[in-house]
């Protein structure tokens, strides 16, 4: 049973009460990330978030870990294009530590302006990190050439330059305007008192008030660019993107399951055809990304560069495929199965069910029992993922390559429709 509660400050407390479990996990959730960010300010939100983590008024660094450590427990953070969260996980006897502790980092950080030049270069050496991750990197030029126009295009991590000039005053002036109680959640999963959990975050956030000048994120125009980085790599790291649907859409199950038979398991088509039967590749996958404005589709494969151009017409005919013929009855009752397990699957662990209520809250104020989740999920007809599959494939693509190839080959080309 999942129940709210509203505060009159606009925060809003979520609860989930698992009392076969002798944990609680409990996050604070605040709709802001790299989507509501600007080029003068992208990676921010992300420096906030290690930030919290460096001291408070009456905290060191060490002290806040070791507050976690003595009990057992588990404190961290991430930061997305949307949301970011600081979470922690503790033994049901130990909640109001988690609380005293969260609430201090949020609300007391000092922003030391030593600890904020020792950090800047801890998160210059997280970039240099993921910037020799190449499968990594392939995934923001594919955000950046599917959002080229767009805030939905930045890189989480942020820019080099932006990093090397953000000064105490920059975070606190950002947190003050992102950091609105109307804006933030709290969510909790586990064997909880649910009369406690209101009290409790009535002490501890009673007191946050904020301007309510949050950033306004336009709708974004889909574009369908290719874009290329030359790296010194044994592989070609490739991913089409296509226009998606967001978060709240009616068809997001359909779709969740279309995933999932394209390139979301290892009995999906993208795995069998490229990996299983050809050997063209050890990793290739789909995903689907949602926003509240907007979604996209994307397509990865590692390969070869001599292999390149065939993985890629492998994965425009798995694409035609779909938005011709569509799946089969099979794929459809496979998939629905799939969808099911992996859904209850999840719910055995309270970290994953606090994640899944503070999401809900924070983007769609909305909660479905998992017996209604299930009835859309079995609802799911043929037609329904045919009707998508042509509906979304049926388009030009967007393209992202990091490669050790001077260029883009030929044959591919973003004007290109998939029919």
């Amino acid at each position: 049973m999942i129940n709210t509660h509203t505060y009159p400050n606009g925060l809003r407390l979520v609860m989930e009460k698992i009392p076969s479990v002798r944990s609680i996990s409990l996050g604070i959730w605040i709709g802001t990330g790299s989507k509501f960010e600007t080029h003068e300010t992208n990676g921010i939100s992300h420096f906030i978030e290690h930030m919290l983590f460096k001291g408070t008024a009456t905290r060191t660094a060490r002290e806040i870990a070791e507050s976690f450590d003595s009990i057992g427990g588990h404190l961290n953070a991430f930061t997305s294009k949307e949301y970011t969260c600081y979470y922690a996980k503790v033994l049901d006897q130990h909640l109001n530590i988690a609380f005293d502790v969260l609430s201090d980092m949020f609300f007391n950080s000092t922003f030391d302006p030593k600890e904020l030049e020792k950090e800047k270069n801890v998160v210059l050496e997280e970039l240099k990190m993921y910037d020799d991750t190449p499968d990594d990197v392939v995934h923001d030029l594919i955000s950046k050439a599917t959002y080229m126009n767009a805030s939905h295009g930045f890189t989480i991590l942020g820019k080099e330059e932006v990093l090397n000039r953000l000064t105490p005053q920059d975070l606190r002036s950002y947190i003050s305007k992102q950091y609105n109680p109307k804006n933030t959640v709290i969510a909790v999963a586990g064997n909880i008192d649910e009369e406690e959990m209101i009290q409790l975050t009535n002490k501890y956030f009673h007191q946050y008030r904020s301007e309510d000048t949050m950033a306004k994120v336009e709708q974004p125009e889909v574009t369908y660019e290719h874009l290329m980085k030359q790296k010194d790599t044994e592989q070609a790291h490739f991913c089409l993107g296509l226009k998606g649907l967001p978060i709240g859409d009616p068809q997001i199950y359909p779709l969740i399951l279309l995933n999932n038979i394209l390139g979301g398991s290892m009995s999906s088509r993208l795995f069998q055809d490229i990996r299983e039967e050809r050997g063209l590749a050890y990793s290739v996958f789909s995903y689907h990304s949602a926003f509240k404005e907007t979604g996209s589709l994307h397509l990865y494969a590692g390969t070869a560069p001599h292999q390149l151009e065939e993985v890629y017409e492998l994965a425009i005919q798995a694409l035609q495929s779909l938005a011709k013929e569509g799946i089969t009855t099979k794929e459809l009752i496979n998939g629905k199965e799939q969808l099911k397990g992996n859904l209850m699957l999840s719910l055995e662990s309270t970290n994953s069910r606090m994640s899944r209520i503070g999401k809900n809250e924070l983007l769609l104020k909305r909660h479905l029992s998992l017996d209604e989740v299930i009835q859309r999920i079995d609802s799911i007809k043929l037609e329904d993922v045919h009707s998508l599959a042509a509906q979304l494939f049926g388009q030009k693509h967007s393209f992202a390559l990091v490669s050790p190839l001077e260029q883009i080959p030929k044959n591919i080309h973003t004007d290109r429709l998939i029919q």
